[in-house]
């Protein structure tokens, strides 16, 4: 359980600060190349974990190639496609908070598909968090509608990964590194394939056409150099190899719903970040905001005590009989 906390701990400090490692990273990467790059990076870094994991247990089957195929396609090609796009249109905080709306889905979704069950008061930390986030939103105040509805199909999608990476952690018995590994390298293979492709002068043309010069012919490489490698570490390494892991491997240890607290400290974290960092100024309702975000996570942490034993129960009803 202690380690479960500290994975929470390192993945909630690494994922607050992304949105602006990623918004320093502006004018020196193509937002859809610096996806391909830090996820890359990120699963080159967990790489020799996962071969030690893999000579412990088996080799990749088919059916596991399958499995990281589907799961790096919704988080690289899909989720984080459209959390690029959403903070070219708004502002990278407004994005983060959005974002860290995904555990709502993810609790749902594994509710609906994978039969876990929820403590009552986690329902109500939920609800909490969401008051929250919408207090920081300020949804009367709204001027980028595309960015935020890109937002929160970023959070959806990323909420389909999750649950389908705790399927395999369920079903097939992947743990957190396995996972994290593999779904980056394929899902960065795939992304790189659909990069190269933004180079054949048809496509190219059509994406400029259309206003999505963003899409034409993605560089691979094209800005990498010794002032930029710290930063593309740091999201590649850190942020996304050691956070994403840190993440699945809180699921493992705590369950899903413990694992969320992750999402829903991070929209009162950023903007601390933010300020620190960026400069960002902090007004009157983010700061009420994330007050009450903060009383909904310590409402999460009160149910955790729930939640071993539910995890417990779920795990011996899916033991193959």
């Amino acid at each position: 359980m202690k380690k479960g906390y500290l994975y929470i701990a390192i993945a909630t400090i690494l994922f607050s600060s992304m949105e602006i490692a990623i918004k320093l990273t502006n004018g020196t990467f193509n937002p859809i190349q610096i996806t391909f790059l830090r996820f890359a990076l990120g699963g080159l870094f967990l790489l020799p974990l996962a071969v030690k994991k893999l000579k412990k247990e088996a080799k990749l089957t088919a059916k596991d190639i399958r499995f990281f195929c589907w799961s790096g396609f919704f988080c690289v090609v899909i989720s984080m496609i459209l959390f690029q796009l959403a903070i070219g249109y708004t502002k990278a905080s407004t994005v983060a908070i959005i974002f860290s709306c995904n555990p709502v889905f993810v609790l749902t979704f594994a509710a609906l598909f994978l039969k876990e069950k929820l403590a009552g008061l986690t329902i109500i930390s939920i609800i909490v968090s969401l008051i929250g986030i919408v207090v920081i939103i300020n949804p009367f105040e709204v001027v980028d509608p595309i960015g935020i509805l890109l937002a929160v199909l970023a959070a959806i999608t990323f909420a389909i990964y999750s649950v389908f990476s705790r399927f395999g952690t369920k079903k097939y018995h992947y743990n957190g590194i396995l996972i994290t590994c593999f779904s980056f390298i394929f899902g960065s293979a795939e992304l790189l394939v659909i990069m190269l492709f933004t180079h054949i002068p048809v496509i190219a043309n059509s994406f400029m056409t259309n206003g999505l010069p963003a899409f034409a012919n993605v560089p691979v490489f094209s800005g990498i150099g010794w002032a930029s490698l710290p930063l593309l570490f740091y999201l590649g390494i850190g942020v996304t190899g050691i956070g994403f892991s840190s993440y699945f491997l809180a699921m493992e240890n705590v369950g899903v719903s413990l694992a969320s607290l992750v999402f829903f400290i991070k929209p009162a974290l950023a903007p601390i970040f933010a300020w620190i960092i960026l400069g960002e100024s902090i007004n009157f309702h983010t700061a009420i905001g994330i007050i009450i975000i903060l009383i909904g996570s310590f409402l999460t942490f009160i149910a955790s005590r729930e939640i071993p034993k539910i995890t417990l129960l779920n795990e011996e009803t899916l033991k193959p009989r």
